[in-house]
């Protein structure tokens, strides 16, 4: 396995993603478990997983009976998890990663550390949910949106571009999360899809037009609920999440998918890649080709309230626009990993 560069570390830890705290990033029990992980080669997989154990541990804990083999999970942020994976190189004890969002799994493609997938699972998947050198794959969707509240606006006058929402008349009235992970993605995906002058003007414009920064997602869409903001930045599955809690008639608030190629309306995946060299690639497959069954796409589709990725398998979710109706940029999402270039110019502009 290549081993990563003294220079491509350093730009991770410049940007604050390899923290002292990777070597307790688990969370819970199944951390405790994954020394010597590796060396069992397949008789036990360990995964690094950047989705939230609370979120996916049941299904985890199927993969494991589906793979028939022991699983042992390492749970903690997906850039923290990526960077670690760099970190260790060939000494890695992961054996597949399961990433909350294309960017991390973009990084460790570029250094040579995720294996080429069988085209038989690739093909699972639409070419424009998967990694273009055919070593990770896309298990669910979710879609970046506006959330209003129909009290503070009309549908007919929420805006169809992130452009727009910097305008004066938006002044202190936009709700954002620039600590989430979801919301540095979509800079990164205006980075790439626009350049870096025309995302660092807007960051600037939204900070200088009074936008209310929230800590994550449900903040934010708690803040346009309340009236506090009247739009808001989010990913869609808050709300669908919401809606089967509580019923629609008690969420006062709506979603705005943004029509076109606006960066406001990037769809990013979470997603698998096989470390190379593991002596565990044979049950990481495995482990993939479980994570696109129809079993695991339906979890995420009722669990999570994502987009079910494979194909044959459908939303369950009520009222939730079909993914094939969404209009979305084109952009490879595996150009996401340049993270580090946004952290930087947040930082720069002052919203982090």
């Amino acid at each position: 396995m290549r081993r990563p560069s003294v220079r491509r570390i350093t730009a991770l830890v410049a940007a604050g993603l390899l923290l002292p705290a990777l070597a307790a990033c688990g969370s819970g029990s199944d951390s405790d478990d994954t020394a010597g992980g590796a060396a069992d080669g397949d008789s036990t997989l360990v995964i690094y997983s950047g989705r939230n154990e609370k979120l996916v541990k049941p299904l985890l804990e199927d993969l494991e009976k589906a793979v028939g083999a022991k699983v042992e999970v390492r749970y903690g942020d997906s850039a923290e998890l990526a960077a670690q994976i760099l970190e260790e190189g060939e000494r890695t004890k992961a054996g597949l990663f399961f990433s909350q969002d294309a960017g991390a799994l973009g990084a460790l493609s570029k250094e040579g550390m995720l294996q080429k997938l069988p085209s038989a699972t690739l093909d699972k998947v639409d070419g424009a949910y998967r990694g273009s050198d055919g070593d990770w794959v896309g298990l669910s969707g979710r879609v970046r949106v506006i959330a209003y509240n129909p009290d503070k606006v009309a549908e007919d006058k929420v805006p169809d571009s992130v452009f727009d929402v910097v305008e004066p008349e938006w002044k202190g009235k936009v709700g954002f999360a620039p600590t989430n992970a979801s919301f540095q993605a979509f800079v990164t995906g205006m980075r790439v899809l626009k350049g870096d002058d025309a995302t660092r003007e807007w960051l600037k414009d939204l900070k200088d037009n009074g936008a209310k920064t929230y800590a994550n997602n449900l903040a934010t869409l708690d803040g346009v609920e309340a009236g506090e903001v009247s739009l808001g930045l989010v990913n869609h599955y808050y709300w669908y999440e919401r809606v089967a809690e509580k019923g629609e008639d008690k969420v006062n608030s709506r979603l705005h998918f943004l029509p076109g190629d606006d960066p406001g309306a990037l769809i990013n995946v979470a997603g698998a890649g096989v470390l190379k060299d593991s002596g565990q690639s044979a049950t990481a497959q495995k482990a993939v080709d479980y994570l696109l069954s129809k079993d695991a796409q339906t979890y995420f589709a009722d669990r999570t309230k994502e987009y079910p990725l494979a194909a044959g398998v459908t939303s369950t979710v009520e009222d939730l626009p079909p993914l094939d109706s969404l209009e979305s940029p084109d952009i490879d999402l595996g150009r996401l990993e340049s993270l580090q270039e946004t952290l930087a110019m947040l930082q720069d502009v002052g919203l982090v």
